[in-house]
C-alpha cells in the first residue's frame, strides 16, 4: 500500500530538508511519538540506525537511513514486526522561501493477517500519514 503526501511549507527548501531528515526532531512533531533512540552510526547519515518509541502501544520501529541527498531528498525504512515501511522525502523549491514537501510512505505487510489489517486500515493510515506531515509542517514553519 501507498500513501503519497503533498505539502507546501514556508520553509526554504535547505532548511526544510534538514529539518525533516534529523530524525531527533520526529518526537517534536509526531504526537504519538514518545521517543527517538539512537542505535548505530552517525544520526541521519546513510547505515545509521535508530529507534521510534511510541508513547502507547508496542509499534516500535526500527528505522534504518537509506539515502540523504539533501537539500533534494531523505529515504529510509522502517521495520516493526508486522508491517516495513520505506519513506522518501523529497523537497522542491517553489521559491528560495517555499518547499513542496512530497511524502511518500509505502507499507509491506508481514503474514496474512497483517495483510488483511492494512486492507482493512488503509484509509487510517493514509490519515494518520497526512496528520503527521501537517504537524511536521506546522513545526518546520515554526523553526523556519
Amino acid at each position: 500500500m501507498k500513501s503519497v503526501v503533498e505539502l507546501d511549507i514556508n520553509v526554504p527548501q535547505a532548511r526544510l530538508a534538514d529539518l525533516f531528515a534529523n530524525a531527533e526532531n520526529s518526537p517534536r512533531w509526531m504526537d504519538d511519538l514518545d521517543r527517538y533512540e539512537a542505535i548505530s552510526g552517525e544520526p541521519g547519515m546513510p547505515g545509521s540506525k535508530y529507534r521510534l518509541v511510541p508513547k502507547k502501544g508496542a509499534m516500535v520501529f526500527m528505522a534504518t537511513v537509506i539515502a540523504r541527498d539533501l537539500p533534494v531528498q531523505a529515504r529510509v525504512n522502517l521495520d516493526a514486526p508486522n508491517v516495513a515501511v520505506s519513506v522518501t522525502g523529497t523537497f522542491e523549491a517553489l521559491s528560495p522561501s517555499t518547499t513542496r514537501l512530497v511524502s511518500e510512505e509505502v507499507f509491506r505487510f508481514k503474514g496474512p493477517v497483517n495483510k488483511l489489517f492494512g486492507l482493512i486500515a488503509q484509509r487510517a493510515i493514509r490519515a494518520a500519514h497526512r496528520r503527521h506531515m501537517e504537524a511536521f509542517k506546522r513545526f518546520a514553519e515554526r523553526r523556519g
